[in-house]
């Protein structure tokens, strides 16, 4: 059986992690210490760097260096881009939603000879019938 780590399985000590990021080790630890990059830790308490933190630090860095933002300005993008994550799943989570709904969702109205007829979401039905009487039906409820 052989182990393959994924973009996020934490494998590289902070040596290793500063390398990769072409930065020192003890930005590595100042940059955690702000919450700009939060490695898993060892049962000892030792630092473990993902794929996915290698590529966050150089973004940092590439930010500070050569957009020359601050600190505090890179923190602030990278919780605006969390919170965008989040609201982009969020919306995701409510479109499945939605379409599970509407799967299970059946529409009738009062058709133009007053006979109930089954309308697709969205359809309304044929004039000239008067009545604006709409029912939605779902099984098992």
């Amino acid at each position: 059986m052989s182990f393959t780590p994924t973009h996020d399985t934490p494998v590289y000590v902070i040596s290793v992690a500063a390398e990769l990021a072409g930065m020192h080790a003890q930005t590595l630890r100042q940059y955690d210490r702000l919450g700009l990059v939060t490695p898993s830790r060892t049962q000892g308490g030792g630092r473990r760097y993902s794929a996915r933190d290698i590529a966050l630090l150089r973004e940092i860095q590439r930010l500070s260096q050569e957009e020359g933002i601050s600190l505090a300005g890179i923190q602030r993008i990278m919780e605006l881009e969390h919170q965008v994550e989040a609201l982009q799943d969020k919306v995701v989570e409510l479109g499945d939603r939605l379409t599970a709904l509407q799967a299970g969702t059946r529409i009738f109205a009062a058709g133009a000879d007053g006979q109930i007829v089954e309308l697709r979401p969205g359809e309304r039905p044929l004039r000239p019938s008067r009545s604006t009487a709409l029912v939605s039906w779902q099984p098992g409820n």
